[in-house]
């Protein structure tokens, strides 16, 4: 899914999910309003016409509440954080994504389980 088309479907689902709580509105012109930016901008960053700045990807993932680093990567961009992260070791990451290529989310999800949990 691309960037634009993930951030327009997050914004519908808690928008219907807004109307039935009465939470915080998530219609085009509402989030709009929260990024400070006019609707249109927002619609043509749904739709692919127009790449959003670093700034306006951590401004949605923040309203969004969605993490910066996966939106920066549907965007086609490498967060600040991710690029050390990698970088300190870039032969070895580049090694494990290309394995992780064709593996079932099953077991990359076990993966970053036991890494997390410090299994290894």
């Amino acid at each position: 899914m691309d960037f634009g088309t993930y951030i327009r479907s997050r914004r519908e689902a808690l928008s219907s999910e807004s109307a039935q709580t009465g939470a915080p509105e998530f219609s085009l012109r509402a989030v709009a309003r929260r990024l400070e930016i006019e609707a249109s901008h927002l619609s043509k960053v749904e739709l692919g016409r127009v790449q959003p700045s670093d700034a306006m990807i951590a401004n949605l993932a923040a309203i969004l509440g969605e993490d910066f680093d996966t939106l920066m990567l549907l965007a086609g961009r490498v967060s600040p954080e991710l690029q050390k992260v990698v970088g300190a070791r870039p032969k070895l990451f580049a090694e494990l994504i290309r394995e992780l290529r064709n593996a079932p989310d099953k077991a990359i999800l076990r993966l970053v389980r036991e890494v997390r949990d410090g299994q290894w």
